[in-house]
């Protein structure tokens, strides 16, 4: 079971490195990066085994490893957890395009039924809430989301950003 940290050095490199898209066929999210981070695609073997690990390529003079997650992998584990913790705040150019993704390819959804939207459980683990519409009020800083229940007198206020929490807890675990 990956752990917080394992999550957001996965998300932190899908984002920095990271492929959102399709052949085609089917959806899928490539990592690509030189041989000299082998390293890495090692841990994510291990940490998320449900990827696949291509190459070494050598090819216009450049050497790369290249990862893959597709299929129900990608559809069961991968985009319920970015579903959780890639949010427009994080990096919009990738959340834009793992969006694409979705809605070009379904069945990479984590509910069919929904393409494009956070579903299933990953909706109850703490999803980012969808940006405000442009100009839209931002909501004030513990206030409950529309739709959602607010939190009873003595009772804590849920976090307002469980990615906040991520990179704190990141921050306080990272070797100096």
């Amino acid at each position: 079971m990956p752990t917080q940290f394992d999550v957001g050095f996965l998300v932190g490199l899908l984002v920095g490195e990271g492929h959102f898209g399709g052949d085609g066929r089917q959806a899928q999210v490539t990592l690509r990066m030189h041989v000299r981070h082998e390293a890495i695609f090692r841990w994510l073997e291990q940490t998320f085994p449900g990827g696949r690990l291509y190459g070494p390529y050598h090819h216009g003079g450049r050497d790369y490893l290249q990862w893959m997650a597709r299929g129900p992998y990608l559809r069961d584990e991968l985009v319920p957890l970015l579903d959780q913790w890639l949010s427009p705040d994080l990096d919009r150019h990738s959340f834009d395009r793992f969006r694409l993704m979705k809605a070009r390819y379904p069945q990479a959804a984590a509910d069919p039924a929904a393409p494009g939207e956070p579903a299933g459980p990953s909706a109850s683990r703490g999803t980012s809430p969808a940006a405000p519409a442009p100009g839209a009020p931002s909501p004030a800083p513990g206030a409950a989301s529309p739709g959602e229940p607010a939190p009873s007198p003595g009772e804590p206020a849920p976090s307002p950003d469980p990615l906040a929490d991520l990179f704190t807890q990141l921050r306080e675990t990272w070797p100096s």
